[in-house]
């Protein structure tokens, strides 16, 4: 965890503080060695949330995008008493989570009925062969909507990791991680390419966001964008179908004028 509290106010780790879990009040101590990022942790090395995953600094940075009482909120099922902490909860209700590792899809759908509504940030950095692979599968199986900055995408599964491409919610690909000064820009990489749940038809939709864009959507929106993921996928669909039934009027007009 990255805050604690002491005097009842939420204290990042500094090496030999000692706290309480915000979340279940159990005394926790700062880890601050030069291995791993500083962090707290329970001192019976039991976290009160099963879902806890070590953090990165790829997550401390996403984090610090966003104000304190935002990060770490704790959210409690009142029904079966389930605990756990969203990374980041905007003051709208919007849940963030930062994955970095790894995600069993059952347990991805599982987090996803249980904050509802959500949006992921993936780090596309992980592996090796996901930014090349995401290379290849934009050439090849990206095509342009009419909609500006988004994208039909064929063959989702040949662009990114395959525990993504069912989620229930928006799935952001952040393919820059943490750079390095001297690394060239990659215009690629700067953008935020945003997987839409559900299909038209065959195809995923894709939207390209930057990220200034992204944070600046979060502080005035209830969900990712104006409106809900899924009705984004239905405004697609309908202007898909009147695209197809143009063409199919054309073809019509085209045939009838071969006829003699």
């Amino acid at each position: 965890m990255r805050f604690a509290l002491i005097d009842n106010k939420k204290t990042e780790a500094e090496s030999g503080l000692s706290g309480f879990c915000p979340g279940c009040l159990q005394a926790v101590i700062a880890k601050c060695g030069n291995q791993r990022i500083h962090h707290w942790a329970h001192r019976s090395n039991k976290m009160c949330d099963s879902w806890w995953e070590p953090e990165t600094e790829w997550h401390r940075s996403w984090k610090n995008y966003f104000p304190a009482d935002w990060q770490e909120v704790f959210f409690i099922d009142k029904s079966t008493s389930e605990k756990h902490i969203a990374d980041v909860r905007s003051e709208h209700g919007l849940v963030i989570e930062f994955q970095h590792s790894h995600i069993n899809p059952q347990e991805r759908i599982i987090r996803e009925k249980f904050y509802k509504n959500m949006v992921w940030v993936v780090d596309g950095t992980r592996l090796k062969r996901d930014y090349p692979r995401f290379l290849k599968g934009q050439k090849d199986s990206f095509k342009y909507t009419d909609i500006k900055n988004s994208f039909f995408v064929d063959y989702p599964d040949e662009c990114f990791p395959s525990e993504w491409i069912e989620s229930l919610v928006p799935v952001i690909f952040d393919f820059k991680g943490i750079t390095i000064p001297t690394e060239p820009l990659d215009i690629m990489k700067e953008t935020l390419w945003c997987l839409l749940p559900g299909r038209v038809g065959r195809y995923a939709i894709l939207l390209t966001i930057l990220r200034d864009d992204f944070l600046n959507l979060i502080l005035i929106n209830p969900y990712l964008f104006p409106m809900p993921a899924h009705k984004i996928v239905d405004l697609f669909a309908t202007n898909h179908r009147k695209q197809q039934k143009s063409q199919e009027n054309q073809r019509r007009r085209i045939r009838r004028s071969f006829r003699f």
